[in-house]
């Protein structure tokens, strides 16, 4: 796994390939609009590739990092996608948040084809991709999961197998259902504090001494204090995207969502008023109207 390539270099994607360069590895990324700036990646010695197929054809593993479940069909499956160029020897990772039913009729495709899948979706946030620090939930037989090992800790901190292709799926939009609805909860509160003329900073740190200590009023502090959202840089449409992939999993195996439910539908009634490209931590504001 020495040649990688990358579809997506966004918030979450370009940390992920800085590591990969940084490691010694030859990367290779797709030209996209979307894409943040490349310049560091290109001083690493990665390049820029024009078209899936050149990708395929110069990566032993290709890694996605895209949006959700459309764009992954659509790189995959879709009219000029990767699936005839991909073949024996390779493996495709998927890092991004999918809907576990989709990855395992991507998964059936591409090994139809001789290459490997895993689902690797990540948690955290783009600091920790930037500094290789991001934990990774995989889904993967035993023998792929060893092989893509090496490749994963080059860009995470914890590499988890979680179970068999689509297990890593589960488990993220699980841990997401957790952290979005955490994250919605605390920022109610804070808003509440923030009506009732509460010092925002004796609220947290009240929160800290108690149970609302962890990662969540972790990331969602340094807007509750001071405004800066620089901590926690996901939109209040991804997250509505995430529950909407929950709900669907919940339903699936008739799992109980009524607390899942509410949450979305306070993001949903955010996103309709025009304030989806906003952060997580600007819903405390938000809430505070």
């Amino acid at each position: 796994m020495e040649k990688i390539g990358l579809i997506g270099v966004g918030l979450m994607g370009h940390g992920i390939g800085l590591n990969v360069a940084k490691g010694g590895r030859q990367l290779s990324w797709l030209d996209h609009p979307g894409n943040q700036p490349t310049e560091d990646l290109a001083a690493l010695g990665a390049r820029k590739v024009s078209d899936l197929a050149g990708l395929a054809a110069a990566s032993d593993a290709i890694i996605l990092c895209v949006t959700g479940s459309p764009q992954v069909e659509a790189i995959v499956l879709g009219e000029d996608g990767l699936l005839p160029h991909l073949g024996a020897g390779q493996v495709l990772i998927d890092c991004s948040t999918a809907r576990p039913r989709s990855t395992i009729e991507v998964a059936e495709a591409v090994r139809a084809t001789g290459c490997a899948f895993v689902d690797a979706p990540m948690t955290r946030t783009p600091k920790e991709a930037a500094e290789g620090r991001l934990n990774l939930l995989v889904g993967a037989s035993d023998a792929d999961f060893a092989t893509v090992l090496p490749l994963l800790q080059s860009f995470s901190e914890v590499a988890k197998h979680v179970g068999p292709v689509g297990s890593g799926h589960q488990m993220k939009l699980l841990h997401n259902y957790v952290s979005i609805g955490s994250a919605v909860l605390m920022a109610e509160a804070a808003a509440c504090a923030r009506k009732c003329g509460l010092d925002a900073e004796v609220f947290c740190e009240v929160l800290q001494e108690g149970g609302g200590r962890g990662a969540t009023l972790e990331r969602l502090l340094p807007f509750i204090t001071t405004g800066e959202v620089a901590n926690f840089r996901f939109s209040l449409s991804n997250g509505a995207k995430d529950l909407g992939y929950y709900a669907a999993l919940a339903e699936g195996e008739g799992a109980s969502d009524g607390v899942a439910r509410a949450v979305r539908a306070l993001l949903d009634a955010e996103i309709e008023a025009g304030n989806g490209a906003r952060m997580m931590p600007e819903l405390v504001a938000l809430l505070d109207r």
